[in-house]
């Protein structure tokens, strides 16, 4: 079903980025009985219906929280089937990804991944790099922290050489050694499942985000949801931290 895209006005406007923790697929399985592989199942056709509804919607850039560097220590059963999951919607999702004009981004350490999903990032992500419509961004063994110690190290090692000096360090040298670069920062945050943290996600991204909690367990997640979380947003006044007049 086509949904009617929202309208941005000065009175409901339409956030240009969106990024989702995704939480409860664990839970939802649980709650009815089914493995944990499943609720992983369910979650990953509630990525499919909330890309094609952000999109409709007139949202640009979507950020999905999807397997973070704590989750490393999950079970080596629950990693397998995750990483399973990965694979298959690599292989399978491209050329629905081109349908939609979706362009897709993988942020993350990719050192951790298997080789053969590290190709199949990079042929994705260059198959799908012209598309305008909307960007998937996909955190994949991703940790803010870590991304943090990341990009610090990048402008350390790049002074060490010589080509910049410490004094040269800035907001905007700093943002362009992060993984999103060229990504603009999340106006929403939305994270399912009750809980009410950002759990080492976009910590510098997330500096003005505004965000909406749901208790709804991710894979019941729709097109409802958000819509409801981006009507929220559109009530709210965003000041970047400048005084209420």
């Amino acid at each position: 079903m086509s949904i009617a895209p929202l309208t941005t006005t000065a009175d409901s406007p339409v956030p240009v980025h969106v990024a989702i923790i995704m939480d409860g697929n664990g839970r939802w399985a649980n709650a009815r009985g089914k493995p944990r592989s499943m609720g992983h199942k369910a979650g990953a056709e509630a990525v499919r219906r909330t890309l094609e509804s952000a999109a409709e919607m007139g949202v640009k850039y979507l950020t999905l929280f999807s397997f973070s560097s704590e989750n490393w220590k999950r079970p080596a059963a629950e990693i397998a089937d995750l990483m399973g999951l990965l694979r298959l919607y690599l292989k399978k999702e491209v050329d629905a990804l081109c349908e939609k004009g979706a362009r897709l981004r993988v942020i993350g350490d990719r050192s951790r991944l298997a080789a053969d999903i590290v190709d199949a990032i990079e042929d994705a992500e260059r198959r799908t790099a012209e598309n305008t419509r909307i960007t998937l961004v996909l955190a994949i063994s991703y940790g803010a922290r870590d991304e943090l110690t990341h990009a610090a190290r990048v402008l350390a090692e790049k002074a060490a050489r010589g080509e910049i000096a410490p004094a040269d360090i800035d907001e905007n040298l700093f943002e362009a050694a992060l993984y999103t670069q060229g990504i603009p920062d999340p106006d929403l945050l939305i994270r399912t499942s009750g809980e009410k943290r950002i759990s080492n996600f976009l910590l510098w991204q997330l500096a003005y985000a505004e965000f909406v909690f749901i208790d709804k367990h991710w894979p019941d997640f729709d097109a409802d949801d958000l819509a409801h979380a981006i009507k929220e947003y559109g009530r709210r006044e965003r000041r970047f931290g400048t005084s209420h007049t």
